[in-house]
């Protein structure tokens, strides 16, 4: 039975755009932008992304009850345009960003202040293309939510910690320990990432792909090679998939493994940390001994992979997921039973499900507040679309959930590896030519924090002219902020590690 389309049905009121594959693009006047945003306002698309470019500013739309994906495109002539941030709040920081990147203004953006821009770009607006010179503010000039209410107080925390972890600034407002409001400002480690991708190859940007954030090489990777592939037409052949989706399932495997050992460490149960450590370190030495490097950087490339898994290679993956089955089963037995650490993740950090599905937050965070979106389900790729599989769904919305999506994916991650592996598929290290001429491509792939969504054009010489990234985190750092709120500052740890965002993935 075809199910119709009502987000199609509306955007093809506008100019379809020729080459933008695989999901269909249209390009809306100014009357049909607003038009789009009052239809936001009665219905759930899920917003996706938004980026620009100079003249043009692009936003990524998910249909739940047609599985339909699609973006909506207005060109800016005047250098505006209508904000989303009204009825999607998950376009507040990436409209920041846009004013920040191109200079192109939000209208009617719920908060204007700058994000990834703290006053130390050497270009005013790097994305632009005029290369101005910037006029540097002082880097602390920040202004945070003000405080309102007696006997409230404020608890500033980073950018720098105590350990060895990425810097970000959170600002709590507290009415004794109880937290009434966290506030976040991040962007320390902003890199230049779409800069310096513009006017490299596909070959030379993929490596600029795979170092957005380390703990996600080979999904971001995956998701920049597809996009590539699907603007350039490129079909691979099957063993490309094969060997593609056991690198993703082995790095899954192995952040989740980090994941619920931190969580329980910051419950104060340091033998889990130390149990999972050992199985994540398992995961990461197979990989090494796979696929020549511990988080399988660089295998994933536009056109291919570029290492091979051998009979030696199949045979340690196989030797593994027997190994994990057998060592986390009693790991998980030991959680399940441990009432001091049930007491401390239960009823913490509670998302709601309304908000999830309001900022279209997808992994952990998502699937443990009763959102089962997962991008090998939908839109699906190679070879996940042949396969049948759980999508581990919970709704307490708290940090329990969130480790228990954990725990049921670690599982389902294990069967798709060893189904994989019973399949007759010789693999081949491949990397097929990418031919010279341009397009614009997009792909949602499943990386083990959620959705990543990679758009890029191409130019006819065949390098990258706009390359947009956009990092599970950017939905789920803000979701972070609502979890902690009613809870003691003292909780906020086992409810940032519950989240473990990327602040790298998010500070482009």
């Amino acid at each position: 039975m075809t199910v119709t389309s009502d987000l199609l049905k509306f955007l093809s009121v506008g100019e379809r755009v020729d080459g933008h594959k695989p999901f269909q693009r249209f390009r809306l006047n100014r009357t049909q932008w607003m038009e789009l945003i009052s239809l936001l306002s009665q219905n759930n698309w899920a917003l996706m992304g938004i980026w620009a470019e100079p003249q043009e500013v692009h936003a990524a739309f998910y249909e739940e009850k047609s599985k339909t994906i699609a973006v909506a495109s207005l060109a800016c002539a005047d250098g505006r345009f209508p904000s989303l941030s009204g009825v999607r709040p998950s376009a507040i920081r990436l409209e920041r960003t846009i004013q920040d990147f191109t200079g192109l203004i939000a209208e009617n953006l719920t908060d204007n202040r700058p994000w990834l821009d703290h006053g130390q770009f050497p270009i005013k607006h790097p994305l632009r293309g005029d290369d101005q010179k910037a006029q540097h503010r002082p880097a602390t000039e920040y202004t945070f939510l003000p405080i309102l209410g007696e006997g409230l107080h404020q608890i500033p925390v980073g950018p720098v910690h105590a350990g060895i972890i990425e810097p970000g600034h959170f600002r709590f407002t507290c009415n004794g320990e109880a937290v009434v409001r966290l506030e976040e400002r991040l962007g320390y480690v902003h890199k230049g990432v779409e800069r310096h991708m513009q006017g490299k190859t596909p070959a030379e940007a993929v490596k600029v792909a795979s170092r957005i954030s380390g703990d996600s090489t080979v999904a971001h990777a995956l998701a920049f090679s597809r996009a590539v592939e699907a603007a350039l037409d490129i079909d691979l052949p099957a063993h490309v998939h094969w060997t593609r989706a056991l690198m993703a399932e082995l790095e899954r495997i192995a952040n989740h493994f980090g994941d619920i050992g931190a969580i329980c460490n910051d419950a104060a149960f340091a033998f889990m940390l130390a149990q999972c450590g050992l199985l994540r370190e398992k995961v990461l030495a197979t990989a090494q001994a796979c696929f020549g490097h511990r988080m399988m950087m660089d295998c994933i490339v536009p056109g291919g992979v570029t290492r091979a898994l051998n009979d030696d290679g199949i045979k340690l993956l196989q030797a593994l997921v027997v190994a994990l089955r057998s060592e986390f089963a009693p790991l998980v037995k030991l959680y399940e039973d441990k009432l001091s650490l049930q007491d401390r993740t239960m009823t913490t950090g509670v998302v709601s499900a309304a908000l999830v599905h309001r900022f279209a937050a997808g992994g952990f965070v998502g699937r443990g507040s009763a959102r089962s979106f997962d991008a090998r389900r939908v839109p699906s790729y190679p070879p996940y679309d042949n396969m049948d599989f759980e999508i581990p769904v919970f709704s307490e919305g708290d940090v329990n959930a969130r480790v228990w999506v954990r725990i049921r994916e670690i599982d389902v991650s294990l069967g798709i590896i060893s189904r994989l592996l019973k399949e007759d598929c010789d693999s081949i290290a491949v990397v097929v030519d990418l031919p010279k001429r341009s397009g614009e491509g997009m792909a949602v792939v499943e990386g083990f924090r959620g959705d990543i969504l990679t758009w890029v054009r191409i130019g006819a010489d065949g390098r990258v002219l706009r390359c947009h990234p956009r990092d599970p985190s950017w939905f789920q750092w803000p979701l972070l902020e609502a979890s902690i709120e009613s809870n003691i500052v003292a909780d906020f740890p086992l409810c940032n590690k519950s989240f473990n965002c990327s602040y790298s993935g998010q500070d482009l």
